[in-house]
């Protein structure tokens, strides 16, 4: 008898087929509803993800502090030449911790999260109903370690191309619920920027609740099909755009009071900006760990209903490449993969083994 851990799963994945995917669908309505519920059922997550951050927040604050306190005590005692020194190595060792180890190992939680929530959208349970979240998501990224990587830099093409893809759209404007609004393009560049943040995981969830080995080639496909329904999906930015503005702006006045105290422990006299900024911070942390998880499965369940049965309109195939060469790039990994990882293909009639698929 196998284990939630081991047991084997179908592959979903269709590459030559008109549709190129036959993974289950748990949800079938998206919305602020739903998709709230699946962020309750993987609070835990969210909560660790604030924990960190809120960790991390803190530990920024004390090392700012220090740099810019230690970096004036040597300006004035020793030479500012040594003071200036001391603050560029100071924010030099922080920004190198920040985005070698730090963003890294958030990005790999994120993974886990999506894998889960992938996991409840697809199937409406995790693992089977026999594993704890956690473990699930810690597995699945061990399993895909390597599409998990692949995907850390894909990210960036995968951006670059709904970036190029969305500067075409000619419709954004009609979506917007006030007619004749006055910063329509601003209200719309908003938008745009909005959806950006958010394609990119929801075509790694794509990834794993279609089972494909090759994540260029579920990439390529993930990108065509959020071409072909992008109308659709960008009217959920929408919501998200005003919920985002509104939300972040009530954390950073319910913050801002309490930042007062802890901007008096700060060095120097200026108490305002240490507390605007420390207010700041925790609003982000909020944002970053409650309500992007919140706005991202809103995007994710939408995809995932729209693409439903959907057969791929490869018009939009050469579409993309004419926007963006960094498409090009994408179908050129298809090709590298294959190419490169041909010997762990299992057989056909085997299928592929994937961890139970589910930012």
């Amino acid at each position: 008898m196998t284990t939630p851990e081991t047991t084997p799963e179908t592959n979903y994945s269709h590459p030559d087929a008109s549709v190129r995917h036959s993974y289950p669908l748990a949800i079938q309505k998206a919305g602020v509803g739903p998709s709230f519920q699946l962020l309750m059922r993987t609070l835990p997550y969210a909560l660790v993800r604030l924990g960190i951050l809120v960790g991390i927040s803190i530990a920024t604050i004390i090392w700012i502090g220090s740099t810019v306190g230690i970096s004036a005590w040597l300006g004035a005692r020793v030479h500012e030449v040594v003071g200036g020194a001391w603050m560029i190595g100071g924010f030099g060792i922080y920004g190198y911790v920040w985005y070698t180890i730090v963003r890294y190992f958030l990005y790999l939680l994120k993974c886990g999260h999506i894998a889960v929530l992938t996991e409840l959208i697809t199937k409406n349970e995790i693992g089977n109903g026999g594993e704890n979240m956690f473990q699930y998501g810690k597995n699945v990224v061990v399993k895909r370690f390597k599409q998990v990587n692949v995907m850390f830099g894909l990210d960036m093409l995968i951006t670059g191309v709904v970036r190029a893809f969305n500067r075409t759209l000619d419709f954004i404007g009609s979506l917007l619920p006030v007619p004749g609004l006055k910063n329509v393009t601003k209200v719309v560049g908003m938008v745009l920027h909005a959806m950006t943040t958010y394609i990119d995981e929801t075509i790694f969830s794509y990834n794993l609740a279609r089972g494909d080995e090759n994540p260029w080639r579920s990439g390529k496909d993930g990108l065509v099909y959020y071409a072909q329904n992008s109308k659709e999906i960008l009217k959920t930015s929408i919501g998200i755009v005003l919920l985002e503005k509104v939300l972040t702006a009530v954390a950073f006045i319910i913050l801002f009071l309490p930042a007062f105290g802890v901007a008096y422990l700060m060095p120097g006299s200026s108490t305002g900006i240490w507390a605007f900024f420390i207010a700041a911070l925790f609003a982000f942390n909020v944002q970053t760990a409650i309500l992007h998880p919140l706005f991202l499965i809103m995007i994710m369940t939408k995809f995932h209903t729209c693409i439903k049965d959907q057969p791929i309109d490869e018009t939009w195939d050469a579409r993309l490449n004419k926007v963006s060469n960094k498409f090009q790039k994408i179908k050129d990994g298809i090709r590298d993969w294959d190419r490169n990882n041909v010997s762990e293909k299992p057989p056909e009639d085997e299928g592929i083994v994937t961890p139970p698929v589910s930012t």
